[in-house]
């Protein structure tokens, strides 16, 4: 995975509350079983209309909104079913960084495992974002060293995260990453027990 050190890209605003993963990633598309490919299916209830156009009224699909890596979302996002899927689709699709008050215990954990950094702020602070990403291209800066989140018209935020989960993200590592890094100190054990 490659690492997040400073990321600036544009922010895409979903103001909307408890967004489930069955919203973000809709059961039907869960048969792949490779983390690749899921984009093109994101949020797809309410990207597409039925009979496959877009949808012109959903955020994503709004015209300033086309290529943004930062999704400003707000409370309680990727609640419901635990579907690894939903960070894949989320990353597929191009984000690198979600930011709501508050994140769903298995998705936020599924996000940091798979080089997503979900970021927590105040719901002030993200009503802020919301806001001013609502209509208009806007441009965001995430410092993961300096734990900011930051633009150029006043805005700044702190943030905190895991220091394991931090490191994880600054280096691109999964958890196999991280084992690896012990590799030296696994083969002299296995010498020792052999």
């Amino acid at each position: 995975m490659a690492g997040i050190v400073v990321h600036k890209g544009n922010a895409a605003a979903m103001d909307r509350v408890n967004v489930d993963t069955d919203q973000i990633i809709p059961k039907q598309f869960l048969k792949r079983i490779e983390r690749s490919g899921f984009g093109q299916f994101l949020f797809f209830d309410w990207r597409f209309n039925a009979d496959g156009t877009d949808n012109s009224n959903f955020e994503l699909n709004q015209p300033h909104n086309k290529n943004a890596t930062i999704l400003v979302a707000n409370e309680n996002f990727g609640c419901g079913s635990s579907r690894e899927h939903a960070p894949w689709a989320i990353q597929d699709y191009g984000f690198q960084v979600v930011i709501s008050p508050s994140f769903a215990d298995i998705f936020y954990n599924n996000c940091v495992k798979n080089g997503i950094l979900p970021i927590k702020l105040t719901e002030s602070e993200v009503e802020e974002l919301l806001t001013k990403a609502d209509k208009d291209v806007y441009e965001l800066t995430v410092d993961l060293k300096e734990q900011t989140v930051s633009d150029d018209q006043g805005f700044s935020a702190k943030f905190t995260i895991d220091p394991y989960w931090k490191e994880m993200l600054m280096n691109g590592w999964d958890e196999v990453s991280v084992t690896l890094n012990y590799e030296e100190n696994i083969s002299e054990y296995e010498k020792q027990r052999a």
